[in-house]
């Protein structure tokens, strides 16, 4: 029997919900991630401040409120990015498993799934994803220099009329290859280590309990920020960037903005952030992973399987 609408439905539904609900809590975390990135950029030279205080300068100078600067460009995000990259993957996945006549997938195709979802779903979510980091990044900037955007709207409107339409696919390269390993390291990382731990704990991978989700889901969370770092400082880099005086940008592309900050800041720069970045990444997927467990359910009860 065909699977409905509801059932095709499931994994993007769920999926995005899990996404937009991981991101509300976690958005604090996320948005001094994104001003640690770029504090290389605007503060040549000086040490990057840690997670601590960058809240603390964020509560001091724009008070509680600011740390949420941007949650309306974040949510948009998750809609459409977070909807489409997990909701490939496992769209994708359930057909890779019919294909292999129901066996579990080995790493190398779950690699694959994860990859063609994430870069796919950076190329609906990016017009978001530069919003979402100018928005977060604004207020670094010296008075004169700020785009003071009144909301997410206003970013996308706004740059669409001051730079043109390319201009919110900035760092879409960068960022191709940050979902490409976001997906990997969270998404196929857990399935492996989902499988790998219900095993050694005699559990169901397929039904997992909260104790495996939980173990697996923080394995995900570290893959997911090891892997995908170096991409992510980058695309902040590309999307944060101004003209200078004369006229020319910062950065000529990837290799050229990966390159300068090689020079300027070493090996390190690149993981710039990292325990933001990590403080994100971890919490993320575990509230993602966990609650999409139960967002199924419901929504299974509620479209799927009605009583």
């Amino acid at each position: 029997m065909p699977p409905s609408t509801a059932e095709r439905l499931q994994p993007f539904a769920c999926g995005g919900s899990a996404a937009t609900f991981a991101s509300c809590i976690i958005h604090p975390i996320d948005l001094a991630k994104v001003r640690m990135q770029v504090h290389g950029q605007l503060n040549p030279g000086a040490p990057i401040p840690g997670f601590p205080s960058i809240i603390r300068a964020i509560v001091k100078d724009e008070g509680v409120a600011g740390c949420y600067k941007g949650l309306d460009a974040a949510i948009g995000r998750q809609m459409v990015y977070g909807t489409a990259r997990i909701g490939l993957h496992r769209t994708f996945s359930d057909q890779l498993v019919a294909y292999n006549d129901g066996k579990p997938l080995g790493f190398g195709l779950k690699t694959v799934s994860g990859m063609c979802s994430g870069a796919i779903a950076v190329c609906i979510g990016t017009p978001f994803d530069i919003a979402l980091v100018r928005l977060q990044s604004d207020s670094m900037a010296p008075l004169k220099e700020r785009r003071n955007y009144a909301n997410v709207f206003d970013a996308l409107i706004r740059t669409t009329k001051e730079e043109g339409v390319g201009a919110l696919y900035k760092g879409l390269g960068p960022n191709i290859l940050r979902g490409m390993s976001m997906n990997v390291g969270m998404l196929a990382c857990y399935d492996q280590a989902k499988e790998l731990v219900a095993k050694a704990a005699g559990d169901d991978p397929k039904k997992p309990s909260l104790p495996v989700t939980l173990v697996a889901s923080s394995m995900a969370g570290f893959t997911a920020a090891l892997f995908s770092l170096p991409f992510d400082l980058i695309k902040s880099r590309l999307m944060a960037q101004k003209p200078n005086p004369d006229g020319t940008m910062p950065y000529k592309g990837v290799a050229d903005c990966a390159v300068k900050i090689f020079q300027k800041e070493g090996p390190l720069g690149f993981f710039g952030g990292f325990s933001a970045y990590y403080g994100r990444c971890a919490p993320h997927a575990m509230i993602i992973l966990t609650s999409i467990e139960s967002i199924t359910q419901a929504y299974r009860s509620a479209f799927v399987d009605p009583k």
